[in-house]
């Protein structure tokens, strides 16, 4: 089956857009970045920014400093505080599955280029691998879509969050700004898309069966029973197989 090799073109670079989309989604989640808090008292906040992610809130402080850290104070955001928002907790759980999903995708896809370019599958299987393969990148790229753009609806709206005393962070903002994270994740979202698609698309071609012309026009040579048929295929007659069966 290496003749489908050729065909798989478009495949492999989805494959490639998809785990580039698989791995900035992984930095997107770990990133802090997600909203930029502006706060104008700098006696805790020393540089007037809080960041706020979908695991913890930090700002970089001369007074606070959390183990680990040299200038920042890091407070982690558990999912079953009081004060956690929705939308973190739907970032917490849906971009861990989208991650989740997005590697069983890549697995797919690697497993049905194996058998394309070494000819190990049967070819209704080919289309299901493919078709697999995207489906899982679709529903990832959902999955981490929902977060973001809630989250990016949040800072839009300059929604609050009501931390703790010992997270230091203000009740509100002056203002608050999309961050890093958000950016990221919209781009690993796009490219996971982008390569699910191109997965779904695939189709196998139709393999053209070789064609037998027969000459029949050919005029017949001395020594053949008719047209198209070699010389000599008849053969000679055995006289003394005929002398025999006369007596």
């Amino acid at each position: 089956m290496t003749y489908l090799a050729y065909t798989t073109h478009a495949q492999l670079a989805a494959l490639w857009l998809s785990c580039v989309g698989w791995t900035l989604t992984a930095v997107a989640m770990g990133l802090v970045q997600w909203r930029d808090w502006k706060v104008s008292d700098r006696a805790v906040i020393s540089s007037g920014v809080a960041w706020v992610g979908i695991w913890k809130a930090c700002f970089n402080s001369h007074t606070l400093v959390s183990p680990g850290f040299k200038d920042m104070h890091c407070q982690y955001i558990s999912l079953s505080e009081a004060f956690t928002p929705p939308e973190i907790v739907a970032g917490q759980v849906l971009m861990v599955l989208s991650l989740l999903l997005g590697l069983c995708g890549n697995a797919v896809g690697v497993y049905a280029l194996r058998n394309i370019y070494f000819g190990m599958d049967k070819n209704p299987l080919i289309n299901l691998s493919f078709f697999t393969t995207g489906a899982l990148c679709l529903l990832a790229a959902l999955m981490s879509l929902i977060p973001l753009l809630w989250n990016l609806n949040s800072v839009v709206t300059n929604q609050t969050i009501s931390f703790p005393p010992d997270f230091r962070m203000p009740q509100a903002p002056e203002s608050q700004n999309v961050g890093c994270g958000i950016g990221v994740g919209m781009v690993g979202t796009t490219l996971m898309v982008v390569s699910g698609i191109i997965f779904c698309m695939y189709k196998l071609p139709v393999r053209l069966q070789p064609r037998v012309q027969l000459q029949q026009d050919r005029p017949a040579q001395p020594g053949t029973d008719g047209p198209g048929v070699g010389t000599g295929a008849r053969g000679k007659d055995n006289t003394a197989f005929e002398s025999h069966e006369h007596l």
